[in-house]
């Protein structure tokens, strides 16, 4: 993410089912299928979730905080999600949602639409099953102009939408990260493509990037105001923000305040080093911004579920190639973190 540096290729732009344990390490769709939510679940407990005012809320209309993480690039790392390392997620991270990321290019989606829908598919479900709702991520990054990618996203989010129009687990995420493009033409393509998504599924919460890597437009010297003059013209819609902590400071974290202020807020993408994902950990930093989310009731998912090389993939490397995935052993320093927050 940020401060007008792309992040190179593979980064970050890159369960037990509460009461059962199915300890099988194929990928999700492979094994046989998990045990129905449990009753005490996120997803059986809050239902098809909502935009009321700022808040995401349940469906009795009670402002709710989804806390959880984000896959990498499914093209890098599908190896990551499996049946073991869902159960853990849902049972031993007690998380509440997984956020899917289908990267657009980078050897993704484009090369190969049908593989890589069927693919997103088996993780939602595989989230669902086990009462995490889904962020269904399209990861575009560059070029970052949403527009570029339309006619592929209306196929895709043409195909999930139908598939998951009567679901309640899901919700869409319409552009990662736009990048050198004004928050005019960001809104154009949201504008075209929510409607795509309503369409087949006329409920559901829609996410929408926001100018300069998804920051407000901090990472290219504006801020939350252009969206607060000029909103999208759309029911159910949240505005999405990202930071990396060591790198993001006050200047990201009162953007967040203000806007959250004024617009209904979701951090899908955040993590607690420097904007690559890499580097020492801000723990100090992050806490800030956990604690300001807390209080707003900001849902949130962390960069993310692998085990990548880098600082902010929370499995030690290698450990995507076994079959354990719970306990604080076969995580990094931000694993451990992270996975303390959200079991909080």
């Amino acid at each position: 993410m940020h401060r007008r540096t792309m992040r190179p290729r593979n980064t970050l732009l890159v369960a037990m089912a509460l009461g059962a344990v199915i300890a099988l390490q194929s990928p999700v769709g492979a094994a046989p299928p998990a045990p129905p939510a449990s009753p005490t679940s996120s997803l059986s407990a809050n239902g098809r979730l909502k935009v009321c005012g700022l808040q995401l809320c349940n469906d009795q209309g009670q402002a709710v905080q989804l806390r959880g993480m984000s896959t990498h690039g499914t093209q890098w790392y599908s190896q990551c999600v499996t049946d073991g390392s869902l159960d853990a997620l849902a049972g031993d991270w007690r998380a509440d949602v997984l956020r899917v990321s289908t990267y657009v290019q980078e050897d993704g989606y484009e090369t190969d639409p049908q593989r890589f829908t069927a693919l997103a598919q088996k993780f939602v479900d595989g989230a669902n099953r086990r009462g995490m709702y889904a962020v269904i991520d399209w990861h575009m990054l560059d070029p970052g102009d949403p527009n570029y990618n339309f006619s592929r996203a209306k196929t895709f989010f043409t195909a999930m939408a139908k598939k998951y129009k009567d679901n309640p687990g899901v919700l869409y995420e319409i552009a990662n990260e736009p990048s050198g493009v004004g928050w005019s033409k960001i809104k154009s393509y949201a504008e075209k493509i929510i409607p795509v998504i309503r369409a087949q599924d006329p409920d559901a919460v829609v996410l929408v990037g926001t100018r300069a890597w998804s920051s407000f437009g901090v990472s290219e010297g504006a801020d939350e105001q252009e969206v607060v003059r000029n909103p999208v013209d759309a029911s159910d819609i949240m505005y999405t923000f990202h930071f990396y902590a060591a790198s993001h400071q006050r200047e990201y974290l009162d953007a967040l305040n203000r806007a959250s202020d004024r617009l209904p807020v979701f951090v899908t993408e955040f993590g607690t080093q420097d904007y690559a994902g890499e580097g020492a950990n801000d723990f100090a930093q992050s806490q800030r911004f956990l604690d300001l989310m807390k209080r707003k009731k900001i849902s949130w998912t962390n960069w993310n579920y692998s085990d990548d090389n880098r600082s902010g993939a929370v499995f030690k490397p290698g450990t995507c190639n076994g079959s354990n995935w719970t306990g604080t052993g076969v995580l990094k320093e931000a694993g451990v973190w992270i996975r303390q927050q959200i079991r909080q």
